[in-house]
């Protein structure tokens, strides 16, 4: 599957480099654009559109290479739907995406080498991050402010999973990561590496957004779409195993390798946890704590509290989702 994914990944960027930003033509298949690979953190997601699909929706999800080509895509009108965090882009750009569902939070953890006992000994030392004005630099953007040094050469490694590869290798020796990579490279490697403390926090990290037009033109696909979200985020903070059951029902990530597959509950017990994902989805309360997590990183120009939510968010397809699971 990693190898169907990469040229999938690198067929889109090809793509990519020939577009110039157009009218957006929406098609009949859901068009959904997810800037990263099909993981064990992305499950989740993949059992919601399994379950949407057995209710009617008709999607096709196209991986990229990185978030930027995954919201260009969506800029262009080749996607409908795309998965990341688009705050900054939303306001440079003025575009008319708009944010729908609140997908994960921020839950990484800084691993680095154990030559760095504390962020100080960091100081003006490389750091590699997921990609250039994604959450995982905004968060060691704002721990460098507030532990008063300085970022040395910054480099972009897309994944985890690769990141924690480089790190193994010794090409890399800091970096910011996700739960199951955290744990895969402490199991391995805790020898050679160690987690400095992080940040406390409810930000966004992985959204589900959509131009502002095809929100208003396809009302059904979006209920669809927003009901399974919601209802496999509320099952899954009842009970986590879920998503391996439906994993196992949907034959999904069938090509990984059984060592990480055997790691899902535990994965998702302790996402659970650590409240990575938000059985509500989101909604008015997340958008301002993204407001002001984003503009702290400097990747907002704010003051936050000057910032409008229906500038950046459609709340209306999770408001009618909440109130009909509700009943």
């Amino acid at each position: 599957m990693r190898k169907i994914l990469k040229q999938l990944a690198l067929s889109a960027a090809v793509t990519l480099s020939a577009i110039s930003v157009s009218a957006p033509t929406y098609a009949s298949t859901v068009r959904i654009a997810l800037g990263d690979v099909a993981s064990v953190e992305t499950l989740a997601m993949l059992v919601a559109l399994e379950r949407a699909k057995e209710k009617g929706l008709d999607y096709e999800l196209t991986t990229f290479a990185k978030e930027n080509l995954a919201i260009q895509a969506m800029i262009s009108g080749q996607m409908d739907i795309g998965i990341g965090s688009p705050y900054s882009v939303i306001q440079k750009t003025k575009t008319k995406l708009r944010n729908f569902f609140q997908l994960s939070k921020l839950v990484f953890y800084p691993v680095v080498s154990k030559e760095y006992k504390t962020w100080q000994d960091l100081d003006n030392e490389p750091f590699t991050f997921h990609a250039r004005g994604t959450g995982t630099e905004a968060i060691g953007s704002i721990i460098a402010k507030r532990e008063g040094i300085t970022i040395g050469t910054r480099s972009y490694v897309p994944g985890s999973e690769n990141r924690i590869v480089g790190m193994m290798r010794g090409q890399l020796k800091a970096t910011i990561v996700d739960i199951s990579n955290k744990n895969i490279l402490l199991k391995k490697a805790g020898d050679r590496f160690h987690v400095l403390p992080g940040l406390d926090g409810n930000a966004s990290d992985e959204i589900m957004f959509a131009n502002e037009g095809w929100i208003n033109s396809n009302p059904e696909d979006v209920a669809i779409l927003v009901e399974a979200l919601l209802r496999t985020w509320r099952e899954m903070n009842a009970d986590p195993t879920i998503i391996d059951k439906e994993r196992k029902r949907f034959g999904l990530l069938a090509d990984l390798p059984s060592e990480l597959l055997e790691e899902v509950d535990a994965y998702y017990q302790e996402a659970i946890e650590a409240e990575l994902y938000d059985p509500n989805g989101g909604g008015a309360l997340a958008v301002q704590a993204d407001f002001d997590f984003y503009v702290e990183a400097g990747q907002l120009k704010g003051p936050a509290d000057s910032l409008k939510v229906a500038d950046y968010w459609d709340l209306r397809p999770l408001n009618r989702a909440k109130e009909k699971l509700s009943n």
